[in-house]
């Protein structure tokens, strides 16, 4: 059965289970890497209500409800992607500006739910204490990982991006260090060069914020923090505004607990950009 399936047959189940339900169908990369227990905490129910709740569902326990959406959610194609959403679309261009701009509103308004706030809450206590925080993120998300690391050191604090693909990756890794902390956007299968990154942050003990609607529980719970970030839906084509909203709460929570670094690095910035302005008339 599908998500958007289980979604909808949530509405037969109690208000107590149907609470249960959607909280785990509507985050899935929480629920992966989570335990019932603590799912339970994050719900604010009993670790034995999650487990009838999935069993309502038609699911023996939560283990067979997480098997059913790892499948789900794993990654088809990107030409798939846009082959079943134009399909769902329609062939009129506003359609398919509608479906986009639908699914990108209910993605950012999922942010602020209490859980997610508080996810990114435990994500700027993490990655606050860092030297430096690295920002990984390869294909689609390699320019969100530089965005990121740009904001990040307007807001005084030391960044970088790792974007890398393949082998050329490893030199990026080469300077990670004790101080560091990593903010990583990945998603479906453990792909070689998240694995690589979350064995290096495993091998220094370096604090990990991970970025997913879908990563591999077998990495995802190995994350301090999973901030679940939706893409869209299931066999959709995948859209980043959402991500890119999460991104810019976390610098502003992170500016927010060292206002005057990030003030005086914006004052230096502007100082920087005059003089440069000068210089262009005066060569002018």
């Amino acid at each position: 059965m599908s998500l958007d399936r289980l979604r909808d047959a949530t509405a037969n189940l109690s208000p107590t289970a149907r609470r249960v339900a959607r909280f785990i169908l509507d985050n899935p990369a929480l629920a992966l890497a989570s335990s019932a227990a603590e799912l339970a905490a994050r719900i604010g129910t009993s670790d034995a209500t999650v487990v009838r709740s999935v069993q309502a569902l038609g699911f023996s326990g939560l283990p067979e409800l997480k098997r059913a959406m790892a499948g789900e959610m794993a990654a088809g194609s990107p030409a798939q992607a846009l082959r079943e959403t134009l399909a769902e679309a329609g062939e009129e261009a506003g359609s398919a500006m509608d479906l986009a701009l639908d699914t990108q509103r209910e993605a950012v308004e999922a942010l602020g739910s209490p859980e997610v706030r508080a996810a990114l809450r435990d994500a700027v206590a993490t990655l606050h204490p860092a030297r430096r925080v690295l920002v990984f993120g390869i294909g689609p998300s390699a320019p969100l990982a530089h965005y990121a690391a740009l904001l990040l050191a307007r807001a005084g604090r030391a960044a970088r991006a790792l974007d890398a693909a393949g082998t050329a990756l490893a030199d990026q890794l080469l300077d990670l260090a004790p101080g560091d902390a990593l903010l990583v956007m990945a998603y479906g299968q453990p792909y070689r060069e998240v694995a690589t990154v979350f064995a290096e942050t495993r091998r220094l003990a370096l604090p990990l914020v991970l970025v997913t609607d879908s990563l591999d529980r077998s990495l995802a719970r190995q994350a301090e923090v999973v901030l679940p970030v939706q893409r869209g839906q299931a066999h959709r084509v995948a859209l980043h505004g959402a991500t890119l909203v999460a991104l810019e709460a976390l610098v502003l929570g992170l500016a927010a607990l060292d206002g005057p670094r990030a003030l005086g690095t914006l004052d230096h910035l502007n100082a920087l950009r005059a003089g440069l302005a000068g210089a262009r008339r005066d060569i002018g």
